[in-house]
């Protein structure tokens, strides 16, 4: 046998037993390369651990398929390649992408089935080279497990945006949204949720939406504060079984035993979330016909409890130029109602800066009358979520609130060291009690007078969780403002706050994850259609083809000797 086949069969030997080292290597040992900058295929901990709790088979099916948008394209694109990612760690999942307009006959059934599961449309303008043509696009999936389904939104509503800006703000949130669905259907509920009800707080119907919301993924229940009168110790021993409560807009003085009982719910390491209005003070009270009303204190008996934990709400209003858009009747033309929009300084929209997961990459959320918090020094760890912008300040109350007010002129020098100033807090550590050294107003055996490490939150505003009602009394979307059109992130930065304060398997922090999505100028790519379109599709061509040549007349040179 030559010397140049032995050294051939060597090589080959050699190259078959490599392969079969790799492929034996490979079954016993799994890892994938994401060689993106920003790592955005790789899991984070959190989501492999979800999805490790799938043990039977999963479905989702995605409804974007089809004649898309090039924005919509690139969502889809990532959407696939992200449950990609998901399928590789768990074979249990198994997904589709669907065309809801597919077939003629049967889409409007389809899109009429989808509407009624909560799958709404989106209408978009596309604009091809100055050319607009309408399409409309469900950017939603469904998960189906053991018989439970769960929607999945894929298009994160960003007030004010551009459909681009919208996509790419998707893409950044679209593992927490496919990870918080796969979480909801597979994990068996465990945590256990009060909504605190007999001081006058908000009713159901205002705070359903986000009741609803929660209801997703942990029990909750409405807790009601009357028995307290009569049995304390036994309201109280039925609150500890709990391991969050919210107290949303109370309007009524607590007691000294209701106070009692929601302290020693936070002494035994109960979560807390308190939407307090300081002063009474709404919307609905300034539609009369003189366009105004009285803004008062309101005695809620809770200072000096805030005080011991380390705060305090101040009952004042907060006046900010970064307020929402107010629409009111300026006058008629003929038969017709003139309208005009205003900005409303009594209702801020507040931009979060803070970097703490719970806000990070959220967009504006609308307080309506809030109040200035402080914080004071008592060993308590304080975190600042939410602060009004630098154009505002605080008036102080009783103080006489009107319509005319949008129409002042100020400047930059009427907010001079003025604003900044806290709206919602988060406290973390071992409180202190509000009762203790002091007479008790029930006996009670347990009583702590220092608790566990804990953690609460302060809102100064109640109806930062209401909802509104549509014309059938029926509630809208938390954060959706009818009279505008705008949709604040009011529902996120209160489901962030839950997670948050119940550790929920670390959610929180895949929605706080960075992805850099550059994204081309349209503008220029116009500007500059026909350069574009030989450097991408003729220039290759051109490459291949000189590449081609040379190559031929190399070898025939080569050869033809």
């Amino acid at each position: 046998m030559k010397v140049s086949n032995k050294l051939n069969l060597k090589t080959l030997g050699i190259t078959i037993f490599i392969l079969i080292v790799l492929n034996v290597l490979g079954t016993l040992f799994f890892h994938r390369f994401d060689l993106t900058k920003d790592k955005r295929y790789t899991l984070s901990e959190t989501s492999l651990n979800i999805v490790k709790q799938i043990k039977n088979p999963l479905s989702i099916k995605i409804y974007m398929q089809g004649e898309l948008p090039a924005d919509f394209r690139r969502l889809q694109q990532e959407t696939k390649q992200l449950l990609e990612e998901f399928q590789a760690y768990n074979s249990n999942i198994v997904f589709e992408f669907v065309n809801p307009m597919e077939n003629e006959d049967e889409s409007m059934e389809i899109v009429k089935s989808l509407y009624q599961k909560g799958l709404t449309p989106v209408n978009i303008t596309v604009d091809d080279k100055g050319k607009q043509s309408q399409a409309m696009v469900f950017p939603w999936a469904i998960a189906v497990y053991d018989n439970k389904e769960v929607n999945i939104p894929l298009l994160k509503n960003i007030m004010g945006a551009n459909t681009e800006q919208k996509v790419k703000g998707s893409i950044q949130h679209l593992e927490y949204s496919i990870a918080d669905a796969i979480n909801k259907i597979t994990k068996a509920k465990q945590k256990k949720v009060a909504y605190i009800k007999g001081n006058g707080e908000l009713n159901e119907v205002h705070v359903a939406n986000l009741l609803r919301q929660i209801k997703e993924s942990y029990y909750i229940g409405p807790f009601t504060l009357d028995s307290v009168a009569k049995d304390p110790n036994g309201t109280l021993n039925a609150l500890k079984k709990y391991d969050l409560a919210i107290i949303a807009k109370p309007t009524q003085t607590f007691s000294d035993e209701e106070k009692e009982v929601l302290d020693q719910f936070v002494m035994n390491g109960g979560k807390t979330i308190w939407l307090i209005d300081q002063v009474a003070a709404d919307m609905d009270s300034l539609y009369n016909q003189s366009g105004a009303t009285l803004a008062y204190p309101r005695d809620l008996n809770l200072n000096d409890m805030f005080f011991k934990y380390g705060f305090r709400i101040n009952p004042d209003l907060v006046k900010d130029e970064q307020g929402s858009p107010l629409k009111l009747a300026t006058g008629e033309q003929g038969s017709a109602t003139q309208y005009q929009n205003f900005i409303w300084k009594f209702a801020p929209i507040v931009i979060p800066t803070s970097q703490h997961p719970i806000v990070k990459n959220l967009g504006g959320i609308k307080f309506d009358f809030a109040n200035q918090i402080d914080t004071l020094k008592n060993g308590i760890k304080k975190t600042v979520l939410l602060q009004s912008s630098q154009y505002s300040k605080k008036i102080g109350s009783p103080t006489e609130i009107n319509l005319n007010i949008v129409t002042e002129k100020t400047s930059p020098q009427d907010y001079l060291n003025k604003g900044n100033l806290p709206l919602a807090v988060l406290l973390e550590g071992s409180f202190h009690s509000a009762f203790q050294n002091r007479v008790l107003p029930f006996k009670e055996s347990s009583f702590q007078a220092q608790g566990k490490p804990n953690k609460m939150i302060v809102i100064a505003d109640g109806d930062l969780t209401r909802n509104q009602l549509d014309k059938n009394m029926m509630p809208v979307e938390l954060g959706y403002d009818q009279r505008t059109g705008n949709l604040y992130d009011n529902k996120d930065f209160m489901m962030n706050c839950i997670n948050y304060l119940l550790d929920d398997t670390g959610l929180i922090n895949i929605r706080s994850k960075d992805v850099e999505l550059p994204l081309l100028d349209k503008d220029k790519v116009y500007e500059n259609y026909t350069v574009t379109q030989f450097i991408t599709i003729g220039l290759p061509i051109l490459i291949l083809l000189v590449f081609g040549l040379a190559f031929t007349f190399i070898r025939k040179r080569k050869y033809s000797k």
